[in-house]
């Protein structure tokens, strides 16, 4: 086993994973490494490779399920690769990502910006990139307020929901292929899909984010309806995962959705131990303060069971299970 000052990062040893993620469930890893800037990421990777250990990527913790006990190997988290830029006016998509660090909150934008760009790194987290772009009046991630969870993991699966999805304002994704190489890839080269960023099993290690300019009262009011109106109809107070499963192809469901299958077929309010489901959105599984990753599981498959045996149709989970 590695000591702690063998890896090129922040180590940590036996470290608890629950209270990283947004479901609050799941045991502990062997080593779980903390890199602070993109460079670091991929030294701890290649680290983890020269090893023999396939690492395990961490962001927000949303979209998560850990197993209960000791998972084997390393995990990587993003957390403090929490970097949000301006990309400066004269520099282009490519270029954007290699540009010197500049806080956008101490650039005053023009009243009609020419270059609405973010370059986020991976740990940035989605709310922040809402409220950042929000506050200078750049339209186009509205529809993700409310959505847990950070930059990397968002744009590997293509979060989002009925107002938008994360790919709708990316342009450039910067990425960690398995075999340790580091490219960029355009928009046009990734053909990101429902709940897909088209990414393989390659790591996010930043994006450029292309906005549209509009009014800042009205992208902040519509980040507020919608914020609102996810409150309204899910439970984002709640300790949850997200949405359990993917909508079905809307010709097995009759355009019914994963939720109301679930809710027509007597799921709401059913429980295992203190995971519950929710009563809100039936899609959603709530931690109600002492839930095991057991637990969610099993509720997990009696809610497919129950679909099944009362529609027919086999409901695929959306989020990622470690084990």
């Amino acid at each position: 086993m590695s000591s702690r000052t063998s890896w090129p990062c922040a180590a940590l040893a036996n470290a608890d994973l629950a209270d990283r993620t947004t479901m609050r469930v799941g045991g502990r890893v062997e080593w779980l490494l903390e890199p602070t800037t993109p460079a670091e990421l991929v030294a701890a990777f290649q680290a983890c490779r020269e090893r023999g250990i396939a690492p395990r990527i961490l962001g927000g913790g949303a979209n998560l399920l850990i197993d209960d006990g000791l998972l084997a190997g390393a995990v990587l988290t993003t957390s403090r690769l929490n970097k949000l830029f301006r990309a400066p006016l004269e520099t282009s998509a490519a270029e954007a990502l290699d540009g010197d660090e500049n806080d956008y909150s101490r650039v005053a934008p023009p009243e009609r910006d020419r270059n609405p760009r973010f370059v986020a790194w991976a740990g940035s987290t989605l709310p922040s990139v809402v409220r950042a772009a929000s506050d200078l009046g750049w339209s186009g991630l509205e529809g993700l307020a409310g959505v847990p969870g950070n930059l990397g993991g968002g744009v590997a699966m293509n979060a989002g929901g009925r107002w938008g999805d994360m790919w709708d304002v990316v342009e450039r994704v910067r990425v960690l292929d398995p075999d340790g190489t580091v490219r960029d890839l355009a928009r046009a080269e990734c053909s990101p899909r429902y709940r897909d960023g088209g990414l393989g099993a390659s790591i996010v290690l930043g994006a450029v984010l292309a906005f549209r300019v509009d009014d800042p009262p009205k992208v902040r009011e519509r980040v507020r309806d919608y914020l609102l109106e996810k409150r309204r109809i899910q439970p984002v107070t709640e300790w949850s995962a997200g949405c359990i499963f993917k909508n079905p192809p809307a010709e097995q469901s009759n355009g019914r959705s994963a939720g109301r299958l679930i809710d027509e077929a007597g799921g709401k309010g059913r429980s295992r131990g203190d995971a519950m489901v929710s009563e809100l959105h039936a899609n959603f599984i709530v931690n109600r303060g002492g839930a095991t990753a057991a637990d969610v599981f099993t509720l997990i498959e009696d809610m497919r069971d129950l679909v099944r045996q009362k529609t027919g149709v086999e409901l695929e989970t959306e989020v990622k299970v470690w084990r």
